[in-house]
């Protein structure tokens, strides 16, 4: 169970000796020579202009992109998956599947300062694991590509192998094979394999007005710690350890998940790796309904961190992304079972609002109601 954090005075004093303190760069970097990344941008400025065709990937964003490649894809018959949830699956008969998940982290994109390559290596796998929880299938076993830049030392490949091996052990999954290449900057791209019932898979797309909307854990560490690792602010050593560590070492709700898939509650399910509230609105488009959200968690690290910066705690909670917590909607019948199977692997489920008919993303606190936005985390336009 998460310890419960009281902000103190000693705290905001001890931050306050820290603030205008400029923090370091420790991360190992990679970054194209001057001439050749010159040359890329030209170049893709150049193809832009040719084709005429509305914009380059910075300008698109992720969602667009994917939106642009699966419409040019033949859809497989029988598809047990629709594309645009968290994995993919193949039905390998007597109801079962074939469950497939690939994700990429990249140094640039990813890796922000002071995270070593084993700890990057480790979320690499996470990330995976992560959108398995969500489905409530288990892994079993990993496939790992790897870019690497031609200056890497022998010990950083040593470190990136320890890193791998044990976010996969840490979930039960071996890696069993991959690929290598030269590259400009540091790549790991990981592919997870596992197996479930075909009933038992919790996709997004299953929400039913009424439900009870659900999350397993409290949220803002994960954006608190990107904005004291990036953008300066100053906090007590402890908090700061404990903001930074959600980063650094990101942990995936697979008991959870799986407890969930269990209790057969669930109609829908995804992970917060995005954002709460880009979550809660990503169920909602693939399930056809809205949100009555009355109660955000937010922990009390990231309301002293608030606090002391002058930033808007709600606003880290709900946009901040990188929390791997899991989103789920229950049958409010099956409450009280579904609660039980997650306590019983030493997890918590938060009840934080409720499924509507309104296709809209709601937030109503002390009787005032205010829209949830539909952003978060997207790969093109957000920056670390």
């Amino acid at each position: 169970m998460e310890r419960i954090f009281k902000c103190s005075e000693s705290h905001l004093s001890q931050a306050s000796i820290l603030k205008g303190v400029t923090l370091l760069n420790l991360n190992c970097t990679w970054r194209l020579k001057g001439f050749f990344r010159w040359r890329f941008v030209r170049l893709s400025k150049a193809r832009a202009q040719r084709s005429g065709s509305g914009g380059t990937s910075g300008e698109l964003g992720e969602r667009k992109i994917v939106e642009l490649i699966q419409n040019r894809l033949d859809v497989m018959p029988d598809s047990v998956v629709p594309f645009g949830d968290d994995v993919s699956a193949v039905s390998v008969g007597e109801g079962r599947v074939a469950v497939l998940k690939t994700d990429m982290l990249v140094n640039k994109t990813d890796v922000p300062r002071g995270m070593s390559l084993w700890q990057a290596a480790r979320k690499a796998v996470v990330m995976n694991i992560s959108d398995f929880a969500a489905k409530g299938v288990e892994p079993k076993a990993a496939l790992v590509s790897l870019g690497l830049p031609r200056n890497l030392l022998r010990k950083d490949v040593e470190e990136i192998a320890r890193g791998l091996n044990t976010g996969a052990r840490q979930y039960g999954a071996y890696v069993v094979g991959g690929d290598t290449g030269e590259a400009s900057d540091l790549v790991i791209a990981v592919s997870l394999f596992g197996t479930a019932e075909k009933k038992a898979l919790m996709l997004r797309s299953g929400a039913k007005v009424g439900d009870v909307v659900a999350v397993t854990g409290f949220f803002g560490k994960s954006a608190a710690g990107l904005r004291l690792l990036l953008d300066g602010f100053a906090v007590s050593k402890e908090l700061r350890e404990v903001l930074v560590g959600s980063v650094f070492m990101p942990q995936a709700r697979l008991k959870e998940g799986l407890a969930l898939s269990g209790s057969r509650a669930v109609t829908a399910s995804i992970d917060s790796s995005d954002g709460l509230a880009w979550s809660l609105h990503e169920i909602g488009k693939m399930s056809g309904v809205g949100f009555l959200v009355n109660s955000v968690p937010i922990s009390d690290e990231v309301k002293c961190f608030a606090e002391f910066n002058r930033l808007d705690a709600l606003e880290l909670a709900l946009y901040g992304g990188e929390e791997y917590e899991l989103v789920v909607t229950v049958k409010p019948k099956l409450w009280a079972d579904a609660e039980t199977a997650v306590e019983a692997v030493g997890g918590r489920l938060l009840p934080v609002g409720k499924v509507t008919r309104d296709k809209q993303v709601i937030l109503e606190v002390d009787g005032k109601k205010r829209p949830i936005e539909a952003r978060g985390w997207e790969h093109f336009k957000s920056k670390i």
